[in-house]
């Protein structure tokens, strides 16, 4: 039988992904694979990984593979009725967290919340904030309260809302949103990992701004003053999204970049 680094090497998947796979196949850590480098895989456990790895050739995302993915510092479970959270929407948290406080009660609305990612990483970052966290699909919430329940998050509350439509008239100090911004006709919707993910969480009108316009036109009536809106978007979109925040008004507009240097949040204030 194969040792565990000829079983790697067997696998031909780009390095991370095989050892993500084995790790999950065999109920352990990538850290126990190095240290056990040298140890012949039993038929079973090489026949599970067999399995995965012909999933992955097949284009299938390691994340609903294994069904969980570390989203700044907690690990979530995944599956494909949720987007899969990635690194560059850590950059919205972090922008987010920069304009709460850390001492002191705030409101916070997550748009879309899907798999929780957003809503559950500002609210263990900030345990006396409050935070709503909010989808249209009933098979994300179920997802997202999952999370909560896993993580021990209990300073967020959810509610199904397609956008603003359910959330109320209370008025939030910030609000965050990863919502689709791809456009509809984009090739790169057919390809990769993308094949896999809910069409709904991804696309979004003809240039991929319908959800954002929606929600950018209907954020002043939810926001406190001196509240916050935060929207992550595609790395072409910052000049046009900071024309939709000054026609609602708001001010301390922006566009951050994530860590690769690519536009990414474009953010602003309400007077």
């Amino acid at each position: 039988m194969p040792t565990v680094a000829q079983a790697l090497a067997r696998s031909e998947l780009d390095a991370l992904d095989a050892q993500v796979l084995l790790a999950h196949a065999l109920g352990r850590n990538r850290t126990w694979l190095i240290a056990h480098a040298d140890d012949a895989l039993a038929a079973p456990d090489l026949d599970a990984f067999a399995a995965l790895v012909a999933r992955r050739r097949d284009g299938e995302p390691v994340a609903y593979l294994t069904g969980a993915r570390e989203f700044h510092g907690l690990v979530l479970a995944v599956s494909p009725t949720v987007l899969i959270p990635r690194p560059e929407t850590e950059t919205l948290v972090d922008l987010a967290l920069a304009r709460l406080p850390v001492d002191a009660e705030a409101r916070v609305l997550d748009l879309g919340t899907g798999s929780g990612a957003i809503a559950l990483a500002i609210a263990h970052a900030r345990p006396r904030s409050r935070v709503t966290a909010c989808d249209v699909s009933v098979a994300a919430l179920r997802q997202a309260q999952g999370n909560a329940l896993r993580l021990s998050i209990a300073n967020v509350e959810f509610i199904q809302s397609d956008w603003f439509s359910a959330v109320g008239p209370a008025p939030f100090d910030l609000i965050v949103a990863n919502p689709p911004y791809v456009a509809g006709d984009d090739p790169h919707l057919a390809l990769g990992d993308l094949r896999f993910e809910p069409r709904s969480a991804l696309a979004s009108g003809e240039d991929g701004l319908d959800d954002i316009r929606v929600i950018v036109a209907e954020a002043p009536q939810h926001l406190s003053p001196n509240g916050w809106l935060l929207i992550e978007h595609g790395w072409n979109q910052g000049a046009a999204i900071r024309q939709l925040f000054s026609a609602e008004g708001f001010s301390e507009i922006a566009t951050e970049q994530d860590l690769e240097q690519r536009d990414r949040v474009t953010l602003g204030r309400m007077p």
